[in-house]
C-alpha cells in the first residue's frame, strides 16, 4: 500500500506541475497578443519564476515549490501561479484544526502530512476583465488522503454572460463525473466565498470542494485533474472578450474597491492561507494572492 500511494503522490505532483506550466505559457500568450498596456511601450509581460522551501529544522528537506509572479503586465497588473509539494509534520495548532476538522483521531501520535497543489489568482489591468481564483490540490496523512480544490470569478464590474460561460465550462467539466457534482460545487462554492463580516459572497462564485474523498482515488484524481483542465478554457474567452474595453477612472475605482474585499476575504477566512504560513511554507508564496493595490471606503 505504501508504494502504491507513493506513487499516486507522484502522479498528483506531476499533474499539477504540467497543469502550473500550460497556464503560464497561455498567460503568457496573451500578454504578446495585447499590444495596448497602460503605457504606450509597455512590453509584454512576463513570468518572474522564484524556487520556495517549507521551513524546516536545518538540514530537513521539508520541499517545496515554484512561485512565478507577473507584475505590470499588458493584461495581468498581478498573477501568481504557485505549486508546491512538500511533507513534514504538523504543529500543535495545525493537528488540532486537522482533528477537528476532519473528524481524525492521533494526529498528536503520528502527525506526519504531504501536500501538493496548484494555486492561482489573477488580478487584471482592465476593470472589465474579472479577476480569478484556482487552486486544486491533494493532502496525505497516515490517517487517509484527500482532494480539494476548485475555481471562482471575481469581477468587480459584472457581466451576466461572463458568469453564464464560466459556469457553463465548469459544469461541462464536471457532468461526466455524475450529474451531482456540478450543483454540489458551486453551492460548496457560495458557502465557501462568503464574507460574514459584509453579508455578501466575494465574487459571482464557481466550483469549490474540500476534503474530498470516496475512497476511489482514481476517479477523486480524475474529477480533480478535469476540474483543472476546465479552468482555461472558462476564463481565457472572458480575457479575450473584455481586455480591449475602454474604462474610466470611475470604473477603476470600483476594482480597487473590490480588491480591498478580496483582500479581506483572504486575510480573515481563506484556509489554505491560514493552512499555508501555519505548516511554515514561503510567506511571500502564501500571500501571493493579494492585489498590488486596493482601496477601503
Amino acid at each position: 500500500m505504501g508504494g502504491e500511494m507513493a506513487e499516486q503522490k507522484a502522479q498528483a505532483s506531476a499533474w499539477f506541475r504540467a497543469l502550473r506550466d500550460e497556464i503560464v505559457a497561455a498567460f503568457e500568450a496573451l500578454e504578446d497578443s495585447h499590444d495596448r498596456g497602460p503605457l504606450a511601450e509597455d512590453a509584454p509581460g512576463r513570468f518572474e519564476v522564484t524556487r520556495t522551501r517549507r521551513a524546516a529544522p536545518e538540514g530537513e528537506d521539508a520541499g517545496g515549490g515554484l512561485m512565478s509572479v507577473m507584475r505590470g503586465g499588458r493584461v495581468f497588473e498581478k498573477v501568481g501561479v504557485n505549486v508546491s509539494t512538500v511533507h513534514g509534520t504538523l504543529g500543535a495548532r495545525a493537528q488540532a484544526a486537522m482533528a477537528a476538522r476532519k473528524g481524525l483521531p492521533g494526529m498528536a501520535e503520528d502527525p506526519r502530512f504531504w501536500a501538493s497543489g496548484i494555486s492561482l489568482v489573477a488580478h487584471m489591468q482592465n476593470p472589465h476583465v474579472p479577476a480569478v481564483h484556482m487552486n486544486t490540490r491533494m493532502f496525505w496523512t497516515p490517517h487517509g488522503w484527500w482532494f480539494g480544490g476548485g475555481s471562482d470569478l471575481n469581477p468587480c464590474i459584472e457581466y451576466a454572460e461572463d458568469t453564464a460561460h464560466f459556469h457553463a465550462v465548469q459544469k461541462a467539466h464536471l457532468d461526466p463525473h455524475g450529474a451531482a457534482h456540478y450543483p454540489r460545487l458551486k453551492d460548496w462554492a457560495d458557502e465557501y466565498f462568503f464574507i460574514p463580516h459584509r453579508g455578501r459572497a466575494r465574487g459571482v462564485g464557481g466550483i469549490f470542494m474540500d476534503d474530498y474523498c470516496t475512497g476511489d482515488w482514481a476517479a477523486d484524481f480524475a474529477l480533480t485533474r478535469d476540474i483543472g483542465r476546465a479552468f482555461l478554457p472558462a476564463f481565457l474567452p472572458l480575457v479575450e472578450r473584455r481586455r480591449v474595453q475602454d474604462w474610466s477612472a470611475a470604473d477603476k475605482e470600483a476594482q480597487l474597491i473590490h480588491r480591498g474585499l478580496y483582500a479581506e476575504y483572504n486575510l480573515v477566512y481563506d484556509r489554505g492561507t491560514k493552512f499555508g504560513l501555519e505548516t511554515g511554507h514561503d510567506a511571500n508564496a502564501v500571500l501571493m494572492s493579494l492585489p498590488p493595490l486596493a482601496k477601503w471606503v
